[in-house]
């Protein structure tokens, strides 16, 4: 596991950002957008217009973790 965060550029709503995740977290976010047939800047423009006032990295972690315990409690 890298604990080291990796920065990858998305498109929201026709803007350019940075966003800064580990592997790990990028590696799942992508599963999550790819099962549920979406884009990845789809996705993320989804969890952006739901985060209120955090920050979008930790908005998409956070969706991350609870895509992943509603999985494991199925």
């Amino acid at each position: 596991m890298s604990a080291r965060p990796v920065k990858h550029s998305l498109t929201l709503r026709g803007h350019r950002t940075s966003v800064s995740l580990e592997a790990d977290f990028w590696r799942e976010f992508r599963a999550i957008a790819a099962r549920d047939g979406v884009a990845l800047n789809t996705l993320a423009a989804r969890i952006d217009a739901a985060r209120g006032d955090i920050g979008l990295a930790s908005a998409i972690r956070v969706h991350v973790l609870q895509d992943a315990l509603a999985r494991t409690k199925g």
